[in-house]
C-alpha cells in the first residue's frame, strides 16, 4: 500500500514538473521576428534548404502578392463593367405592353440625341434602364464575382499564414509584392467620375 503511495506521488511529481516545463516554454515564446533561411511555408515539405531555394520562396510570395493586389483591380473593372451594362440594358417590348417607342416618349430618364447614319440626321430618343441599388442576381455576374472573392480570399489566407511564420523575409517579399502591384495595376481601382 505504501508502495502504491509512493509511486503515485513520483507520478504526480514528474506530471507537476513537466507541466510547469511547458509553462514556462509557452511564456518564453515571444512573437518577434527572425531571419531564417529554412522557414517551412504553408507545410513542412516546402522547407527552403539552401539560399537559391529561400530565394526563390520569396519570389513566389512577391509574385502572390501582385496577384492579389491585381486581383482587387479585376474586380473594380468587373463591377464598374457589369453596373454599365445594366445601366444600359433596353427595355424589353412584352406582348399587351406599350411598345418602346410610346415608353420613350413618356420616359423621363431619356435623352434627345442626334444619330447620323451616311449622312442621314435622325431624331432618337436614349433610354437607360432605371438602375436599382441591389441589382437582381444573375448567373453571368454573381457566379463570377463569387468564384473571384473566393479565389481572392484562398490568396488573402495564404498571405497572412507567411506573414505569421515571422521570417521577416517572408514579411518583406510580401510588403514588396503589395508595392509592385499597386504600382502596376493600383490606377485601375480607382472609383470614375459617374461610377459609385
Amino acid at each position: 500500500m505504501a508502495h502504491v503511495h509512493g509511486s503515485t506521488t513520483a507520478s504526480s511529481s514528474t506530471t507537476s514538473t513537466s507541466t510547469s516545463s511547458m509553462t514556462m516554454d509557452a511564456s518564453q515564446m515571444r512573437m518577434v521576428f527572425f531571419s531564417s533561411l529554412s522557414t517551412p511555408l504553408f507545410s513542412s515539405n516546402w522547407t527552403p534548404t539552401s539560399s537559391g531555394s529561400y530565394a526563390g520562396t520569396c519570389i513566389f510570395l512577391i509574385i502572390l502578392s501582385i496577384l492579389y493586389r491585381a486581383s482587387f483591380a479585376a474586380k473594380h473593372r468587373l463591377e464598374q463593367h457589369w453596373l454599365d451594362k445594366a445601366l444600359k440594358r433596353r427595355y424589353v417590348v412584352v406582348a399587351g405592353q406599350s411598345s418602346e417607342s410610346e415608353t420613350v416618349r413618356t420616359d423621363s430618364k431619356s435623352e434627345t440625341a442626334l444619330l447620323t447614319t451616311k449622312g442621314a440626321v435622325e431624331d432618337v430618343k436614349v433610354v437607360q434602364r432605371p438602375i436599382a441599388s441591389v441589382q437582381p442576381w444573375r448567373f453571368t455576374v454573381d457566379l463570377p464575382r463569387a468564384v473571384l472573392v473566393t479565389t481572392m480570399a484562398g490568396v488573402g489566407y495564404l498571405l497572412m499564414l507567411a506573414v505569421m511564420t515571422l521570417n521577416v523575409g517572408y514579411f518583406l517579399s510580401i510588403l514588396a509584392g503589395t508595392f509592385v502591384g499597386e504600382l502596376l495595376v493600383g490606377r485601375y481601382a480607382q472609383v470614375e467620375e459617374g461610377h459609385h
